[in-house]
């Protein structure tokens, strides 16, 4: 009960120290020269702004001036410079092996997953009868748990499990055994790439739904009338006016991809042969297994920041051979 209470005390004190936060910055900034509409605006988002500085952008800055740091949280940090990115780099035997699989099941991975969330919603952009309960039933798997998928998963590419059982004849045939598609290196990659084929259903297929039906009609009856095939109108009509969609997507693909977390977690991988993911790396660093190197574990997330940069500006630069806007203007 005296937890409770306690808890209950320290709600109200934040909600009194928002509410202050709020009036300060209504009654103070008119005082400094802003107008009042301005200031009305920044009392109105004190509490998301609040909650920004506090829980994003001082956990970053933290994280940045701990990565150069021996910190274990028990203690107080310890400036090293930069050993923690050399000993990342030069003798941490399970970096580079976790980023080969990482940028591996990111550029395997991806493209299939694109190509099916299209494929999907092209389905779902067709003129049918009850194609809002066809929608609903496409999109359900997106809302099923992480977790939950990944304990399906395990069991569907088990040892034992479903996918061996119905491919157990064509193994007869070809003389393999049974494939363990989690803990054998030559499968491991393979079996993530079919498991992250699940993700074909969720986000990217309703956005690129969203910009199928943003496609003017008249464009393909056009098309129509000048004897273009489905093929012909899906190569020179869809693709380049859904290609800023595609780019948007394929942008939060790369991003999400190496910030990859939970197959690496709920699936036990040799991170001496096989790697991990680099997110589920750091987590291992900073957490568990009573490790607490949270210097160590900060200065790779830093690491991991850097490669996602590299890999988003990569796209960006190559958006101006396949990324058609209608209002550019091209000689």
């Amino acid at each position: 009960m005296a937890g409770y209470l306690l808890t209950l005390g320290d709600m109200a004190l934040a909600i009194v120290g928002i509410a202050l936060a709020s009036a300060a910055a209504y009654k103070l900034l008119p005082l400094l020269g802003m107008k009042r509409e301005a200031a009305t605006g920044y009392a109105l988002i004190m509490p998301w702004l609040l909650g920004f500085l506090i829980w994003t952008a001082y956990p970053i800055l933290a994280s940045l001036f701990y990565s150069f740091t021996d910190f274990n949280v028990f203690q107080a940090p310890n400036f090293v410079g930069l050993d923690n990115y050399v000993r990342i780099l030069t003798s941490d035997t399970g970096f580079w092996p976790s980023l080969r699989l990482t940028l591996l099941y990111g550029a395997l991975s991806l493209p299939l997953g694109l190509a099916g969330a299209l494929a999907v919603a092209m389905l779902l952009a067709r003129h049918v009868r009850g194609i809002g309960t066809w929608r609903t039933l496409y999109y359900l798997p997106a809302v099923i748990p992480g977790v939950a998928v990944i304990l399906l998963w395990r069991w569907l590419l088990g040892t034992d499990g479903l996918f061996n059982q119905a491919l157990s004849p064509l193994y007869r045939v070809l003389g393999v055994d049974s494939p363990s598609w989690f803990t054998d290196e030559r499968f491991a990659l393979p079996g993530l790439i079919i498991m992250s084929l699940w993700g074909v259903f969720g986000s990217n297929a309703v956005i690129l739904l969203a910009g199928i039906k943003n496609i003017p009609g008249q464009l393909y009856e056009s098309a129509e009338l000048d004897g273009a095939g489905n093929l012909a109108k899906f190569t020179n009509i869809t693709i380049p006016m859904l290609s800023p969609t595609l780019f948007y997507t394929l942008i939060l693909g790369v991003i999400a991809a190496v910030k990859t977390f939970e197959p690496g977690i709920f699936i036990k991988l040799n991170p001496r042969t096989i790697g991990t993911f680099l997110q589920v790396l750091v987590y291992n660093n900073a957490f568990a297994g009573g490790n607490s190197r949270m210097g160590y574990a900060s200065a790779m997330s830093w690491i991991m920041l850097a490669v996602i940069l590299v890999l988003t500006l990569l796209t960006f630069r190559s958006s101006a051979a396949w990324v058609y806007y209608e209002s550019d203007k091209k000689s």
